[in-house]
């Protein structure tokens, strides 16, 4: 079985991916396949664990209540159930948007779910940009208005180009992972809007914060920010690694820039003998069902994303 046919022998979800990004096949295919995402496998089972209070496990970002072990602790890491969380993995799965079933789930996020914050609508963000990011790339996708939090996260933009999560804090330096979550917000925003002159402008400066630190060294010394990044995960949830920074630049469409080319040989580095990429870096919490076999198996998720990526690095003139 070459690689092409184990990820083709996989949920509707994959399948239609690899459809459209590695095997060239005609459009009526790939949104054939792309329709049965809602109806089958993964997505409709995500979408089946909807609530009636239109959230999923009754809480925008957390649990409400927050699950206990038999214990009577709470279980290791964050869970990963809650609404927020659901519609990201739903992005992730590539669910039409459009489909009638998603527009319905997605009416009932918009009307009834409430931030922990300080219970702002969904799509109208809250504080942190991390999650605001988050934010503006699930109201792109699904067709909400989040102008509002675009120009939130172009207005706090840090001097070094990109953002962080604990600027309230008296942090004055960007972090990776609030800077690639803004990133894929801006991105996701300005394919579906056209975005502004401020959003693109912050994007650039934002793609520049990272390419400066070759996507994951400090700009300072060299050095290897964190050895965690050079593992690959699937979901990312809100965490940055050099797979998820490159797929970034993949969707952004730009020629590769030279300072990715360490990250690029990484990526080449971690390929199987049997044309496979393992999933390394399982982030723990709570999940409503595994989408791999664990860390180091052959994860179907980051083989296709590598493989799209390098298509990419490879059309480079």
């Amino acid at each position: 079985m070459t690689v092409l046919d184990w990820l083709l022998d996989s949920d509707p979800a994959i399948r239609w991916q690899v459809l459209h990004h590695l095997a060239e096949a005609p459009a009526e295919t790939v949104a054939a396949e792309r329709a049965r995402v809602a109806n089958e496998g993964w997505a409709a089972r995500l979408l089946a664990l909807q609530g009636e209070d239109g959230q999923w496990a009754g809480g925008a970002l957390f649990p409400a209540p927050r699950a206990k072990s038999g214990n009577g602790k709470q279980p290791m890491g964050q869970p990963w159930t809650a609404t927020a969380y659901s519609l990201v993995l739903l992005h992730d799965l590539g669910v039409d948007p459009g489909c009638e079933k998603v527009c319905r789930a997605v009416t009932q996020v918009r009307e009834r779910c409430r931030w922990e914050h300080a219970g702002q609508p969904f799509f109208s963000g809250e504080v942190e940009p991390c999650i605001n990011g988050m934010t503006v790339a699930l109201g792109a996708y699904f067709s909400q208005d989040v102008e509002g939090v675009v120009a939130r996260l172009v207005d706090e933009q840090l001097a070094d180009g990109g953002w962080n999560c604990e600027v309230e804090n008296g942090s004055v330096r960007s972090s990776f992972h609030t800077t690639i979550r803004v990133l894929e917000g801006l991105l996701a925003h300005e394919r579906a809007t056209g975005g502004s002159a401020e959003s693109i402008a912050a994007r650039g400066r934002g793609e520049e914060y990272l390419l400066e630190r070759k996507l994951f060294r400090r700009k300072s010394t060299g050095a290897v920010v964190d050895p965690a990044w050079l593992q690959f995960s699937f979901p990312t949830r809100w965490h940055y690694d050099v797979l998820r920074a490159l797929d970034y630049f993949r969707m952004a469409g730009a020629p590769p820039d030279r300072r990715v080319d360490e990250a690029i040989d990484l990526l080449q580095s971690k390929q199987q003998s049997d044309g496979t990429w393992l999933l390394e870096n399982t982030h723990p919490g709570t999940v409503h069902f595994a989408l791999d076999d664990g860390d180091g198996r052959p994860s179907r998720w980051n083989t296709l994303r590598a493989l799209r990526v390098l298509r990419w690095y490879e059309q480079r003139g």
